[in-house]
């Protein structure tokens, strides 16, 4: 029998300060910062799904939607929607709130691919997932297209 669990296992929520050493000359945070919250609450995640040590194969897409800016606080969610054999995406999502006004933004919307290894650093099966929410179970009904997509970039390079 297969292992699988919910998504509800690998979901992991983190909230960070902008500081202005985050940020460029316009006071908005710099979207490399951004990407390595995202592959640092990614890695979070598969690990709580996979119970593994985990590595980054690729990070599929980053929607930068809105900035955020000094004093605002960012909220990170990150979750596995589909597994593969040694693989799981996991979405990340990022809101920005202003702690003064408490006006949250959606900010950054992210696909990962984690992949999990062994002691010598080899690829290892991982547990299916089962959605539950419906915004989980559209992602995960959507994979295969994400993972198709995938596939055919890595032939257009």
């Amino acid at each position: 029998m297969e292992q699988a669990f919910s998504v509800e296992r690998s979901r992991t929520v983190q909230t960070r300060l902008v500081l202005p050493p985050d940020t460029n000359h316009m006071q908005t945070i710099f979207g490399g910062k951004v990407l390595s919250y995202i592959d640092e609450i990614a890695a979070l995640s598969a690990m709580k799904h996979s119970n593994s040590v985990v590595v980054t194969a690729s990070i599929d897409s980053v929607d930068f939607l809105s900035s955020a800016t000094v004093g605002d606080a960012l909220s990170l969610e990150g979750y596995v929607t589909s597994t593969g054999r040694t693989s799981m995406e996991v979405y990340v999502k990022v809101y920005s709130t202003n702690l003064l006004t408490n006006v949250r933004t959606l900010t950054t919307e992210s696909f990962l691919t984690m992949v999990a290894v062994d002691e010598n650093g080899k690829p290892k099966p991982v547990p299916k997932v089962i959605p539950q929410s419906e915004e989980e179970k559209r992602l995960f009904k959507t994979a295969p297209l994400r993972k198709e997509h995938r596939k055919n970039r890595a032939l257009i390079l």
